[in-house]
């Protein structure tokens, strides 16, 4: 039996990732992050214990990657989602619903994921910290700031200022409170991205999120540029 190729290993390390990901969500939605261990997320996977050490330095990490994900392809497909359009206040709009959406419809994920970011070990840059980060900066370029990489990371503090508030245990800020803030900051009018209420295909209400991780075919945009900050 002659040797696989480099491709073919290449394509089959992508897909050991990908499922650990898609499996670090799904038992941490279930679960809770505590009750999660790496050897549930590799079995999970079906992959060896050892492999998870490969990808990752650990789980705080690993579930950083797969929020990450989740958070960068919900928002690919809120700015792509029909009628698509390269009007840059409903772009802006669609990405502040999409992470408010996930927020609401996620808080679990989105609760650990906030935590893990104020650990001491901080985030983990990778492909899909990376490709959150452009889709973020190409959103404030398209909404007309005259210097994205300045007005980028307000976008992103203004973001995760929200999902801190919608998810603290006890006194939780509304949601639609929130965008209101957010659309206000912006200059938004209220109808634009997805109000309160209103459902679209393929929103974040979905709780099948198999489609983020698929390990068939390739699903990743182009590469983001290293960008050192996380959302």
């Amino acid at each position: 039996m002659s040797p696989r190729s480099a491709s073919v290993n290449e394509e089959l390390r992508r897909r050991s990732r990908e499922r650990l990901l898609q499996a670090a969500v799904e038992l941490v939605s279930e679960r809770g992050y505590e009750a999660t261990t790496l050897g549930d997320i590799a079995d999970r996977a079906g992959s060896a214990r050892g492999l998870v050490s490969y990808y990752f330095p650990g789980k705080r990490q690993l579930l950083q990657s797969a929020v990450h994900r989740l958070m960068h392809r919900t928002l690919e497909e809120a700015l792509e989602r029909e009628p698509r359009t390269e009007d840059g206040r409903e772009r802006m709009a669609r990405a502040i619903d999409a992470i408010l959406g996930l927020t609401r419809v996620h808080p679990v994920l989105m609760r650990q994921h906030m935590a893990g970011l104020l650990q001491g070990e901080g985030f983990l840059q990778c492909p899909e910290q990376q490709r959150l980060a452009q889709l973020l900066r190409e959103t404030v370029a398209g909404y007309g700031s005259p210097d994205a990489a300045t007005d980028y990371p307000m976008m992103r503090a203004l973001l995760m200022g929200s999902v801190y508030a919608a998810l603290v245990p006890g006194v939780p800020m509304p949601i639609p409170t929130l965008r209101a803030e957010l659309f206000k900051r912006y200059r938004l009018d209220w109808e634009l991205g997805v109000p309160p209420d209103t459902e679209v295909p393929g929103g974040t209400d979905e709780t099948d999120l198999s489609r983020f991780f698929a390990t068939g075919h390739r699903t990743e945009g182009r590469p983001g540029p290293a960008d050192g900050q996380s959302k």
